[in-house]
């Protein structure tokens, strides 16, 4: 029987050797290993967008998947990555719905960004964590400072969960802050607005 590792999202890493990629760092719970899976930026926006907990004006795609199997009671039991090819990592969606039981094949990115809508379980084999894999020597350690590297590079670089709103939804976004009071929050979008209106000025 197939061992499999249990795996969390435990932030990102910019891919310096590809533009427009993000390294995806999975953690093995329970366990010192670390597993990276390069993701395209609109699949790293929407998963940046749930593991900072921001709903965004309009549902992405992998919000509105995770709807339409909610509607239909379907549940998705577990996320599987279960091969890694050619720089390639492969992956299936195990759906349940009453005693019926469907496998579908999916992108890693989607796979990921679904599996953190619905609460689901993410897996990998042994073999993949055992070639693949990095060890760290701190667990607690490693992941606080995975953690503050994270944000500090969502907030600095080009890629934020922003960045892909209008304008109007920005300020839309901009009054819902601060009628909460959250002015952390409401910083990060004035500057993203003020972004936007000077690469306007200078086209």
């Amino acid at each position: 029987m197939e061992v499999k590792v249990k795996l969390s999202v435990l932030g990102f890493s910019f891919n310096q050797s590809k533009s427009g990629t993000y390294g995806l760092v999975m953690s093995e719970i329970g366990g010192l290993r670390r597993l990276m899976i390069v993701v395209g930026t609109p699949e790293a926006q929407s998963i940046a967008f749930r593991l900072h907990e921001t709903t965004p004006p309009r549902p992405l795609t992998h919000d509105l998947f995770r709807t339409v199997i909610n509607r239909f009671e379907i549940n998705l039991q577990e996320v599987f990555i279960y091969k890694y090819d050619d720089g390639v990592f492969y992956s299936r969606l195990h759906l349940v719905q009453c005693d019926q039981s469907i496998e579908i094949e999916s992108r890693t990115s989607d796979a990921i960004a679904i599996a953190l809508r619905t609460n689901s379980p993410i897996y990998t084999t042994e073999d993949i964590m055992r070639k693949l894999a990095v060890t760290v020597k701190d667990s607690e350690t490693e992941t606080v400072e995975a953690q503050a590297s994270m944000i500090e590079e969502i907030k600095n670089s080009n890629f934020n969960q922003y960045s892909v709103l209008s304008n109007e939804e920005l300020e839309e976004m901009l009054k819902d802050a601060l009628e909460i009071e959250d002015y952390e929050l409401a910083s990060i979008i004035r500057d993203e607005i003020r972004k936007k209106k000077e690469a306007i000025k200078h086209k």
